[in-house]
């Protein structure tokens, strides 16, 4: 029984341990935090992933250019 069948009964329980723990008012403060967080990350993630496929996309343009300029080496 893993983290992921933690069930309807279990995440309402989480969400009331959070609202005794951190209070009604710093919980959407913490919520905010942690979204800002995750879109942050997803949006490095996401130009390494961009900057990763231009490069190759470079090299492969490249590869092209010298074919051009000399066919007879390819």
């Amino acid at each position: 029984m893993g983290i992921a069948n933690i069930g309807i009964p279990g995440l309402i329980l989480i969400v009331i341990l959070a609202l005794i723990i951190f209070g009604p008012k710093k919980l959407p403060e913490i919520g905010k935090a942690a979204g800002q967080t995750l879109r942050e990350f997803k949006s490095s993630a996401n130009s390494l992933i961009d900057d990763d496929s231009s490069d190759d996309n470079k090299d492969k343009v490249k590869e092209k250019e010298k074919e051009k300029e000399d066919p007879n080496k390819a």
